[in-house]
């Protein structure tokens, strides 16, 4: 239950997700979206959604005293939202903001078997989020404070990202290690228009560790190649060694610590600073061997399940991460939880409920859980059988 000393505190984004089931399977998203055509599809799960219950409901199923920070407003969406997170926990509910006036945000989530989702999303209260919504009081002893989605919200990338990096500058004043994930934001939009680079540059020095995904990050660094590996297909399947580490080497040299990013079906690659200093200034996760963190490149590829959504898959990775971050883990071992919690996550429709207990993901990758192929091309990479990832040409843990 959420206290004053809470473990982890998870601000930012927060939604209703409305996901309707499907049966059967469903040739492509382009049949399913025919104009004028009627789909049958099955009962709706109406979960919550965005980062605030997805990474925090997560940690909190895996057993980290978690505090929720959110903004909703005193409407039926806004107090749906509240009742699903006090069906989880009463105290869950507590963090949350009160946005007079606003419209609580939602999101309808097309979400088929075995294909990519389609989001349908309002905004709604999130866009009003800022720096002074955060209680600053309630971070008192919290470990980790995670923050999601800015490009969902308006204030946090207006103004080259000025909200963002005042609400992270003085989250980071009170100690707690800080950790940031961003979204996709539509192209055409204004948040798609930001100058993410220059936001990024601005907020990644009071970030430890940063969490986004591949095609998030391609988005906000190389437009061009995003948009070419967008006409091509799948970019996450279309990563290589040498973009992978030319991306983190920009976000390193930016000021994050530790760079994770998501790579959807292939997995999660690692990219740590080469400064032990920079690694031992992250505050309370600092790991009591930073030795084992500095310098480290690696590759987690994804657990084998059948998939029933995809649905907060990124965000229980996240969890994933940094539940094996509080618990002082080495970076392979957190690496493999957080692809496991991220698996376990995609065999339920919704974006949390198939998250188990911290021990029953641990017994489930020592069970000997297989792993998906990995279609990435890792040329000089060596496959490390006892971890189960694959280690880069430069790691330091190479013989």
């Amino acid at each position: 239950m959420p206290t004053d000393q809470t473990d982890a505190v998870v601000a930012g984004h927060i939604c209703l997700d409305m996901i309707p089931t499907f049966e059967g399977s469903i040739a492509s998203l382009d049949a399913l979206l025919t104009p004028g055509r009627l789909n049958v599809v099955g009962p709706l799960t109406v979960a919550t959604g965005g980062a605030v219950p997805n990474t925090g409901l997560a940690l909190h199923r895996l057993g980290v005293s978690t505090r929720l920070m959110g903004k909703v407003a005193d409407d039926m969406v806004g107090r749906a939202i509240l009742d699903v997170l006090r069906a989880h926990d009463p105290a869950l509910a507590e963090g949350m903001i009160l946005a007079e006036g606003r419209q609580s945000s939602y999101t309808v989530v097309i979400n088929p078997p075995r294909l990519d989702r389609i989001f349908l999303h309002c905004p709604g209260a999130n866009d009003t989020f800022g720096a002074d919504d955060v209680d600053y009081d309630k971070l008192s002893g919290a470990r980790v404070f995670h923050f999601g989605y800015p490009p969902l919200m308006r204030r946090m990338y207006a103004d080259s990202g000025r909200e963002l990096t005042d609400l992270l500058r003085q989250v980071k004043q009170l100690g707690p290690t800080t950790s940031l994930d961003m979204a996709r934001p539509d192209p055409a939009s204004e948040a798609g228009r930001a100058d993410w680079r220059r936001i990024l540059e601005r907020a990644l020095p009071y970030v430890d560790v940063f969490l986004p995904s591949f095609d998030e990050t391609l988005f906000m660094l190389d437009r061009p190649r995003f948009d070419d590996l967008e006409r091509t297909g799948d970019s996450d399947a279309q990563a290589d060694a040498a973009i992978l580490r030319e991306l983190s080497d920009q976000l390193l040299s930016m000021g994050a610590a530790v760079v994770a990013l998501k790579l959807g079906t292939q997995g999660l690659y690692l990219r740590t600073t080469d400064d032990p200093d920079r690694l031992a200034s992250i505050g309370p996760c600092v790991p009591e061997d930073t030795a084992l963190w500095v310098n480290r490149e690696l590759l987690a590829p994804c657990f084998e399940v059948e998939v029933a959504g995809t649905t907060g898959s990124g965000d229980c990775t996240i969890a994933g991460f940094l539940a094996g971050l509080l618990r002082g883990l080495s970076p392979e071992e957190v690496m493999v939880a957080a692809v496991a919690v991220g698996a376990c996550n995609v065999e339920k429709a919704d974006a949390t409920s198939g998250v188990p207990s911290w021990d029953a993901v641990q017994e489930r990758i020592r069970s000997g859980w297989g792993s998906r192929p990995v279609a990435i091309s890792l040329p000089g990479w060596q496959w490390h059988e006892e971890a189960g990832l694959w280690r880069g040409p430069g790691d330091p843990r190479i013989c």
